[in-house]
Parts: C-alpha cells; structure tokens; sequence
C-alpha cells in the first residue's frame, strides 16, 4: 500500500467501467474527458483505469484508491438498467456514507439534455476521506456530471481533508 503525499493540489483517480472499452472493442472516449477536467482544474490524476463491468474489479480499486488516500475518485459506466451495470453497487459496498444530493444534482442536470438521465442509478458519498462520484458512461452524462461538481467539489475535498473550509456563500461563514 503506497499512500498519496498530502498536496494542496487534489488527487484524483478515474475509473472507467465498461466491458466493451477494457476488451479493447470501444475506445474509451468519457474517462479521457474526466481527466481533461481535471487537468483544467490542475488536479493530478494520479490513476486512470479500465475494467470490466465486474464488481470485484471496481471493489478492489475503488478500495485501493481511497485507502491510498486519493481525495476524489470520480467513475464512468455502469450506472444503467443492464444486468452487468454494477457500478453504483460496487461503489456502495465502500462507501462509509453516501452523499446522495450530488447524484440527485447529476440526474436533474442530466434531464436538461435526456430524460433517460432519471434512469441513471449512480451514487456519491466518501471512504475515509476521499470522495467518489458515479458518472453515466455517455460523454455527455459525463459533462452533466462534472458541471454540477465544479461548483461544490473543491468545498467538498476541503471539508474531507479537515482544512478550513467557510460554508457561506460568497465568503459570509455565518452557518
């Protein structure tokens, strides 16, 4: 077990899911586009991955990074109505608490583009202290889903890491 040095800039693991992208038979074209934003954002992406739609391949990860101390993990693939979409399942056998407003937040955003987006059954919530978010495997869900964690993620790793993190809006910490 090799743990993350505790950097001001986050460490960041993406994991995409999907049978067909880790046979080498679909060019994985949504984790690409997580790690770009990241790389926007000036996050590391200390780890990109592809498995199969299998829950012990996204178990054994999901529990590596986080236990490796990555402060975001954020998935693709998974999330939808197939009997191999096992995503959101695996991530709940790690998870120590789930944060079930930012997937709410993914799904309403999603409905803006595609009324399937109510039908996508990723989570969110924490291991420890790393976050980790279920995004759809389309790269459009992918985009829905970063645009609502652009305005909270930050907050969320500061919160998660202990450092001083104000809760008020626009620098008014009265909560």
């Amino acid at each position: 077990m090799s743990t993350i040095p505790l950097d001001p800039t986050p460490a960041v693991g993406v994991l995409t899911v999907s049978d067909r992208s880790s046979a080498g038979v679909r060019e994985d074209v949504s984790g690409p586009r997580i790690v770009e934003w990241c790389k926007a954002r000036e996050y590391r992406v200390h780890e990109y991955s592809i498995v199969p739609d299998e829950t012990s391949a996204i178990v054994s990860l999901l529990t590596q990074w986080a236990d490796d101390g990555m402060d975001l993990i954020i998935t693709t693939g998974g999330t939808g109505f197939t009997r191999r979409d096992v995503t959101p399942e695996a991530t709940r056998a790690v998870l120590d608490r789930e944060a079930p407003g930012i997937a709410e937040e993914i799904r309403r955003k999603g409905l803006n583009a595609t009324p399937y987006s109510i039908i996508a059954r990723g989570v969110a919530g924490i291991r420890g202290r790393t976050l980790i978010v279920n995004c759809p495997g389309s790269p459009g869900g992918v985009s829905d889903s970063l645009a609502v964690l652009e305005s909270v993620v930050d907050h969320a790793i500061a919160l998660l890491r202990g450092d001083d993190a104000p809760h008020g809006i626009g620098g008014d910490d009265n909560e």
